[in-house]
């Protein structure tokens, strides 16, 4: 048996139809996503929040299948990882849908597992994502009573395998096409203007990402028409962090577009759905001559390959 497991943590999705509404109800019950510190109060207002999505999002969801695919994205990495690094032992948890951490670290608890890599699937750093998942993590620890010693990678949005893995995925999209006619955009989840002000550093980040991703592009002779920033996803009437992937694509007309969803390890209904469905669909709107959706990493041997080596490279002094 070995002492070493490595835990993948992510956000999660319904595996059915029936699950949305609980995953809906579950997201926005999250106080790192409703900043609200009653807990009455967010939890009523989570499922008026939910009950007002849920038939859309079930729309959404049965346009790509019935479920979100990162669940078999997932379970379909941890299997490549596990045959590539017989060393340790790699699981992963959901924030909101099961597995849920506290049974997952229940499991490890009772193989005596003695050291625990806490491995984030968000490559950049968010109070939304990975502080939220981590938060839930360390409170089922805490009600375990589980005390293993803990390495965590939190973020690795400027570490060259992971940008190198970004550009291949990039060339397998231009499938041969010239980049030079492509408006290369590359999409975040957005992020209230709010949090932003309280001290996230997650769209600096994104720019740091975007920063380092045209200067290795250049380096490569991959030279697109521009490369532009922008994020999805955004809810409600408050103030988001933009441009919106969707206001640019407007703006895109005749053009050719390239996306490359930067936030994303793993397809979702936000890549699926929105960038691959309904930003498509935009396109065709607004005369775009070729639009195109580069995929997640999802289970490519090459992304298993890098978590196993960033786990190998933070985790030599750790017993």
């Amino acid at each position: 048996m070995s002492k070493q497991a490595v835990l993948l943590f992510n956000m999660g999705g319904p595996n059915s139809l029936y699950e949305v509404e609980g995953f809906l109800k579950q997201l926005f019950n999250d106080p790192h996503i409703l900043g609200i510190r009653n807990n009455f109060l967010r939890r009523n207002l989570a499922n008026f929040i939910a009950n007002k999505r849920l038939e859309e999002a079930k729309r959404n969801y049965q346009a790509i299948g019935g479920c979100s695919p990162i669940i078999t994205h997932t379970l379909n990495l941890i299997n490549m990882l596990n045959a590539l690094d017989s060393t340790r032992f790699y699981t992963y948890c959901m924030r909101y849908t099961p597995p849920f951490a506290k049974d997952v670290l229940a499991d490890l608890q009772n193989q005596n597992f003695s050291s625990l890599v806490l491995f984030s699937m968000y490559p950049q750093y968010s109070t939304t994502t990975t502080k939220s998942s981590l938060v839930s993590i360390q409170q089922a620890l805490s009600e375990l009573k589980f005390t293993p010693k803990i390495k965590v990678i939190e973020r690795y949005f400027s570490h060259y395998g992971y940008n190198k893995l970004i550009i291949s995925h990039i060339k397998k999209a231009l499938d041969g096409a010239d980049s030079k006619d492509f408006t290369l955009i590359l999409s975040a989840h957005a992020l209230p203007q709010s949090l932003v002000k309280k001290g996230d550093t997650y769209p600096q980040e994104c720019e740091h990402n975007l920063a380092m991703l045209k200067e290795m592009l250049d380096t490569q002779q991959l030279h697109f028409k521009n490369i532009l920033l922008t994020y999805q996803s955004k809810i409600g009437p408050i103030k988001w962090i933009g441009p919106t992937t969707q206001e640019v694509l407007k703006s895109l007309k005749n053009d050719k577009v390239l996306i490359f969803p930067l936030s994303f390890t793993i397809d979702n209904s936000e890549t699926d759905y929105e960038l691959a469905i309904e930003c498509k669909h935009l396109a065709q709107q607004n005369g775009i001559k070729d639009f195109r959706v580069a995929s997640c990493f999802n289970d490519s041997s090459e992304f298993a390959q890098f978590i196993v080596d960033m786990v190998e490279e933070s985790t030599q002094n750790l017993a």
